[in-house]
């Protein structure tokens, strides 16, 4: 009798037919559906960043127009990252609870109309609001995007996916100053705004029409029929489906949830998604502060201007969108490779069985070698400021902290999801405000530790504490399976 499950070495298009329809599917989304998803919500992600980073260049033009202080118009950059680390709590939640689509469309109108709002304000108090609106609207996409891809992807192809997502909203950081800078000098600080209503008009018109639910607690694995606002124009337009197609799934009811932006508290308290998140907080807030340092250190040092300003982005940039790509190719052959280690065959179809699988060995299994080149790399970006080498020096270090370090959120985002598959949004909602609270205190502490140590020193202690987060690694991965077993033994 032929097995149900697909070995490592096994591929799913090597199936019959006959043992494919025998048991329910992870996803019934073709491969070709999966992968257009996943590129439609990773773009979507990217809004995030872009709004944030395409923003910076404006900041005096908008400051000189509207005859107020820079200090001013920096609060408003202050306001953003308030807002994009609180309003994730709120989206997931409701994201996890009644589906991708009604939130997509929400935040994207949302957004939409704050950009319009920006283009068109000629008073500090507005842009201080529009701001933060902006921010309200698309904070949430990253969050979202995470559901989706929990949705569709299966453990043992997630970290493809993950990297996708990875490395478009990687772009954002390095296209985002030089789009900006090109913008604000040519068209004017305006048309920034206008162009990111122009970009955000157009995908929300194409995820409302196309964009299908894919939210297991609507529409299970994709085989349930969505309703109201779930529904895409297509599903609208044909004929209504049989609301159960697939044996053992039930179609959900209707009814109003109220969001409880306290949800992912319970899974910060979760010590294997705690040290997970830690783990990537403080990876991330060296991230952060590294890319600060090139416009408020680089500049002077170096003595740039505006176009070379946003062009030393692009190391950073280009090194996170290529390890975004090889370590969601990596995660999925340490997945196999984990399997292969404890004699566990591999089921593509309907996925694995995350309590006896060791999630977290297999996806932190390779991460020793980025975490010890981003360590080594900021250590180096630091003296080599310090000591004012040829600039090509710190954007070379530059390059390699930003790959390593992606590929270290890459892997901690995975497994995140991976850890909370019933509620993903939830869990990168919670993600997001602890890697922002850890960021803005790494940045905001970023000035006085250079004024007191000097700014080689400095990034030496954010390395040391990188350092600090290797045991970390060790006792989750570890320990993460014996936690994962006794919390489903205990009462």
């Amino acid at each position: 009798m032929a097995s149900n499950v697909i070995t490592a070495e096994e591929k799913p298009e090597d199936r019959s037919p006959h043992n494919i329809n025998d048991e329910i599917l992870y996803s019934t989304f073709s491969k070709t559906s999966k992968r257009w998803i996943s590129v439609a919500a990773s773009f979507s992600a990217m809004f995030s960043g872009l709004s944030s980073f395409i923003y910076y260049p404006a900041v005096t033009p908008i400051a000189e127009d509207l005859h107020t202080s820079i200090e001013l118009v920096n609060l408003t950059i202050t306001s953003y990252l308030i807002v994009s680390g609180l309003a994730p709590s709120i989206i997931g939640d409701l994201a996890d609870r009644t589906g991708r689509r009604p939130l997509y469309i929400a935040t994207f109108t949302i957004y939409f109309a704050a950009n319009i709002g920006l283009a068109l304000q000629d008073s500090y108090a507005a842009l201080f609001t529009l701001r933060m609106l902006q921010s309200a609207g698309s904070s949430g996409t990253i969050t979202l995007a995470y559901g989706v891809l929990a949705d569709i992807a299966p453990p043992a192809e997630r970290g493809w996916y993950v990297g996708v997502l990875m490395g478009f909203t990687n772009t954002a950081p390095s296209l985002g100053p030089i789009l900006g800078g090109v913008v604000a000098q040519r068209l004017g600080w305006r048309w920034i705004f206008w162009l990111l209503a122009i970009l955000s008009g157009c995908q929300l018109l194409s995820m409302t029409l196309f964009f299908p639910e894919t939210a297991r607690k609507v529409v299970g694995n994709g085989s349930l029929s969505p309703r109201g606002l779930n529904k895409t124009m297509g599903d609208y337009l044909r004929s209504r489906r049989i609301p159960v197609t697939t044996p053992g799934l039930t179609a959900p009811r209707n009814s109003f949830y109220w969001p409880n932006p306290l949800a992912g508290l319970s899974i910060v308290l979760d010590k294997k998604s705690a040290l997970t998140m830690v783990i990537g907080g403080i990876f991330y807030t060296v991230f952060s502060c590294l890319a600060a340092s090139l416009s408020t250190i680089c500049i002077d040092l170096y003595d740039l201007n505006y176009l070379e300003a946003g062009l030393i982005y692009l190391p950073a940039g280009i090194g996170g969108i290529l390890a975004a790509y090889s370590t969601g190719r990596l995660l999925d052959h340490d997945y196999r490779r984990t399997a292969k280690k404890y004699g566990i065959e591999i089921n593509r179809l309907s996925g694995d069985d995350m309590s006896a699988f060791p999630i977290e060995e297999a996806r932190l299994r390779s991460s020793w070698l980025p975490a010890l080149t981003s360590i080594i790399a900021a250590i180096g970006y630091g003296w080599a400021l310090q000591t004012t080498t040829h600039i090509a020096v710190p954007l070379t270090l530059q390059f390699f902290t930003g790959g390593t370090m992606v590929a270290l959120f890459t892997m901690c985002g995975t497994l995140l999801t991976d850890l909370n598959q019933e509620t993903p949004a939830s869990a990168q909602a919670a993600y997001n405000l602890i890697r922002c609270a850890l960021a803005a205190a790494g940045i905001a502490a970023l000035d006085p530790i250079i004024d007191a140590l000097d700014v080689g020193w400095c990034f030496t202690l954010y390395a040391g504490v990188c350092l600090g987060t290797l045991p970390l690694v060790v006792v989750l991965r570890r320990l993460g399976n014996q936690w994962r077993s006794s919390s489903q033994i205990d009462p």
